[in-house]
């Protein structure tokens, strides 16, 4: 016929793809973004997604050490109902055709519903956590995700970095470790709940490059989130009614005291799912590097926003280990981008 065959990605290449925040591709959106309107696009949708972002972790701080509600698995519930129909909101509203919203295989509908048990694992992991750990602490262990992505992808799929990567990552660990010496307000439980959340974070990541590795299988963050937060909530139900059977009494009675509460929980739920989908777009609207640097900098933002607002005493050595992982972080994306 004359027409070349497309060359299909290798397995490592498909990893590396799933390892970027979102499966969402920059591509021809990303380039679109160099003239006036589009920076100004641009601009803003980092705009919505920091405020998404840091919003919801300091509201969900706000709620589970601040203002008393003590259930996050409760809490975790109202943020999956919310992204589960939010996000069928937004594919009703943005897929015109019926091909691309056709059903998932038996296999597809069982490999998403694995990686909607992890995720929703870890989301009520980190809830769980703000409980105990300020959000500058909270956010310290968070930036120590690729440390937890190349180990688990060495223990599940076998894949090797270069010596170079694997280096990069010794500052990543050693600042978590001078940060937690430095840290006044520790609590082991919530340090343990807080580690599980990012290794969780990995896990699917590895994960959804294996089991989604196909070009048939492929899904978007969004169309994943779609999927993934009904499982999360079928899974939430019952441990909520289990581990936190006078949850739903506590709300109900919050609300008669305080009207508010019930803004409260709408809002943060749906910034929940905001955080989702503004991440979905600035990825659709920069490039990886670029969203990596804004990743990084989201972090320090949210610490100082945290520290300002939550009077949090942090201490120098604390500061000096967030400032180490950070570093590191943004040496091992280096190494990575050179060993490619």
């Amino acid at each position: 016929s004359g027409k070349q065959e497309p060359t299909r990605p290798t397995m490592r290449q498909q990893e590396d793809r799933a390892l970027l925040p979102t499966t969402a591709a920059a591509g021809p959106d990303a380039a679109a973004a160099s003239g006036p309107s589009g920076r100004l696009r641009t601009a803003g949708l980092v705009a919505a997604w920091y405020a998404s972002n840091i919003g919801v972790l300091l509201l969900n701080k706000y709620l589970l050490s601040v203002y008393g509600f003590r259930y996050p698995v409760f809490l975790t519930a109202c943020h999956m109902s919310a992204s589960a129909l939010l996000s069928s909101v937004f594919a009703a509203a943005t897929t015109s055709s019926s091909a691309s919203r056709r059903p998932l295989s038996r296999g597809q509908a069982a490999r998403v519903a694995v990686l909607g048990a992890v995720f929703c694992g870890s989301v009520v992991a980190g809830n769980v956590s703000l409980r105990y750990l300020p959000v500058s602490f909270n956010q310290a262990v968070g930036a120590t995700t690729p440390f937890f992505t190349a180990l688990i992808a060495y223990a599940v799929a076998g894949r090797r970095e270069a010596r170079a990567t694997y280096a990069a990552l010794l500052p990543v660990v050693a600042g978590v470790v001078i940060a937690t010496g430095g840290e006044p307000s520790f609590h082991l439980f919530g340090f343990i709940m807080c580690v599980g959340a990012t290794a969780g974070r990995a896990l699917k990541t590895v994960l959804q490059g294996i089991l989604l590795s196909s070009e048939e299988e492929k899904l978007n963050s969004m169309d994943l989130l779609r999927y993934m937060a009904p499982v999360a909530v079928v899974l939430l139900v019952p441990a909520t009614l289990t581990m936190e059977p006078d949850a739903l009494g506590a709300a109900a009675a919050l609300a008669r005291e305080d009207p508010s509460f019930v803004w409260l929980l709408l809002g943060n739920s749906s910034l929940a799912y905001l955080v989702n989908l503004t991440n979905f777009l600035v990825t659709k609207h920069t490039s990886p590097l670029t969203l990596q640097v804004l990743g990084n900098a989201k972090g320090a933002v949210a610490v100082v926003v945290s520290i300002l607002i939550f009077k949090n005493p942090v201490t120098v050595m604390g500061m000096l280990g967030y400032g180490v992982t950070i570093a590191g972080v943004v040496l091992y994306g280096e190494a990575k981008k050179r060993s490619k």
